[in-house]
């Protein structure tokens, strides 16, 4: 028989995505004896980490603050060697605790899903791979990751390059021989400061194609010693203690001193203390009115600004590398490591692309307006359609066959960021409007995967085959995510935590997509703790 024509796979729930959240989940649901499955795209686990195999990938949190709490196990065996970990070592910890539980067996993997249905009668979903393959489930659980939906420009030519090209999502494999070659790196987010950071050194010539700039810090990355681990691992109480108090989710609080309680000079020292510090210690341990006060936005932007300038040598240069659009903490602020210094290079050159636009790609480079500079290999570091792109992809029809993508064409719309009103019995891990998309992902989807695998249990034990939001709820809690949005100075911030991203097509400049919570970590916490003691409400059983 044909695939198509065979029986679908049944299972009670099904769980989209092996990544970290889906690693997880998957760990929670077997224990409970659930009949559950993962269906990866991939050909292999690991999620971002599986992909992300660009130079420079690596943990922007420091790497004992990502990794997995629930098992003590874990804590006590897996070493960390740097304090920002690499990705090939990221993907061996996420191997590691696959294997150490037997978890593969739960997976199937090159299983990516095209569409899925409601059936409301049957109460439940039909998933449809792209392999023609049919999956049905009580439940979906999706765990999609926010970062997992890579965008590219749409530049003419871009099929006529002859060289190698392609974006950092999709790095390959096989090794790239990039010595003495000509290479151009199209962005400068998180992952292009990475990228060409790492680089710099490595090739024959380095162009860099600025659309805007980013503020950027440095990660002051570090190795673990043996001694340093083992005070870390009897630490860890504290440590993930700690976490849970941050609003950002890290190891680091915010100073609460006060901002004017301080003067001009005390401020700076204190300042020049966090730049020295490793991770988000000069986001998240700064003081708080950074991001509420615009008189104090300016001056720790203007000091970082000052660092830019003391580590740039050409001053010209240096101020091109300065962000003017928005003030320090604004947008997703990418940590790196002598992205300033690669530009004192001779082999690195900036090509300023709002002096000189890219007209299109050639079979041998890139033609601005100005110059066309041949390359040798193209690499689109141009970000992602983040919270919301994962599920864009998918055909997702509720009941009525009503789609998500055009519910959530202007906004996502959830319940906690876990339900939706319209389609039940698909609950979200680390899903849109909940605080994975702004705080340390481990630490909030830990959170999340607990607090879904309870709601299932509660329902089962109930004798209940159908959860949905109520659009009441659903609504409380967008008016909450918007709160806590407008509260923030980046509130009209270009980039993914606003959604003004012209980048992603059907995203238009200038449309706010309230995609993730702000309130911060601790809140949401508490939000999602007190629905669970008090029954659900806002959730209809039946």
């Amino acid at each position: 028989m044909s695939q198509t024509a065979r029986e679908p796979h049944r299972h009670e729930v099904i769980v989209i995505g092996a990544g970290v959240s889906g690693i997880y989940q998957i760990k929670r649901l077997t224990d409970l004896g659930i009949d559950a499955i993962v269906l990866e795209g991939d050909d292999d686990l690991g999620g971002t980490w599986y992909r992300n195999r660009y130079p420079g990938a690596r943990f922007d949190s420091e790497s004992y603050t990502y990794g997995y709490s629930f098992s003590q196990e874990v804590l006590d065996e897996w070493d960390w060697k740097e304090r920002f970990s690499a990705q090939p070592e990221n993907l061996r910890y996420l191997n590691f605790v696959a294997d150490k539980f037997n978890l593969r067996q739960h997976m199937r993997f090159r299983a990516r899903v095209n569409a899925m249905s409601w059936d409301e009668d049957a109460r439940e979903w039909t998933i449809e791979l792209v392999s023609g393959e049919s999956y049905v489930a009580r439940f979906v659980i999706t765990s999609l990751g926010p970062l997992s939906m890579p965008t590219l420009p749409n530049y003419d030519g871009m099929a006529e390059f002859n060289g190698k090209s392609f974006h950092t999502y999709h790095w390959p494999k096989e090794p790239i021989a990039l010595e003495g070659r000509r290479v151009g790196v199209i962005g400068t987010g998180a992952t292009g400061i990475q990228v060409v950071g790492e680089l710099a050194d490595k090739v024959g010539e380095l162009k860099v194609f600025q659309r805007r700039p980013n503020w950027s810090s440095p990660l002051n990355n570090s190795p673990i010693s043996k001694s340093e681990m083992a005070t870390i691992r009897s630490r860890y109480d504290e440590i993930f203690a700690q976490c849970a108090e941050s609003p950002g989710g890290f190891e680091h609080v915010p100073d609460w001193r006060g901002f004017w309680n301080l003067s001009a000079d005390e401020r700076r020292e204190f300042w020049d203390h966090l730049y020295t510090e490793p991770g988000f210690a000069i986001l998240v341990a700064n003081f708080a009115e950074i991001f509420f006060d615009e008189a104090a936005n300016q001056e720790m932007s203007e000091y970082v600004a000052d660092r830019i300038r003391q580590r740039v040598d050409d001053p010209v240069l240096a101020e091109k590398l300065i962000p003017r659009d928005h003030g320090f903490g604004m947008q997703r602020l990418p940590l790196e490591t002598n992205y300033f210094e690669a530009y004192n290079r001779d082999n690195v050159h900036l090509v300023d692309l709002s002096e000189a636009p890219i007209e299109r790609i050639t079979p041998s480079g890139i033609q601005t307006t100005v110059v066309h500079h041949d390359l040798d290999v193209i690499i689109y570091a141009t970000g992602f359609d983040a919270i919301t792109g994962g599920y864009d992809r998918i055909d997702i029809r509720g009941v009525d066959a009503q789609s998500l993508a055009d519910r959530w064409s202007d906004s996502p719309r959830t319940f906690m960021g876990v339900l939706a009103h319209g389609f039940p019995n698909m609950l979200m891990v680390a899903g849109p409007q909940s605080v994975s998309g702004s705080t340390n992902f481990p630490r909030a989807i830990e959170t999340g995967v607990d607090w879904v695998t309870n709601l299932l249990a509660h329902t089962r034990a109930g004798g209940c085959t159908r959860i949905e939001a109520t659009a009441e709820a659903e609504q409380r809690w967008v008016d909450e995510v918007v709160r806590a949005h407008e509260r923030m100075m980046f509130r009209r911030s270009k980039g993914w935590f606003t959604g003004y991203n012209s980048n992603v097509a059907g995203h238009h400049e200038g449309t706010i997509r309230y995609q993730a919570y702000f309130g911060g970590a601790p809140r949401y916490a508490a939000h999602v703790a007190e629905v669970a003691a008090n029954h659900y409400p806002g959730i209809a059983f039946a």
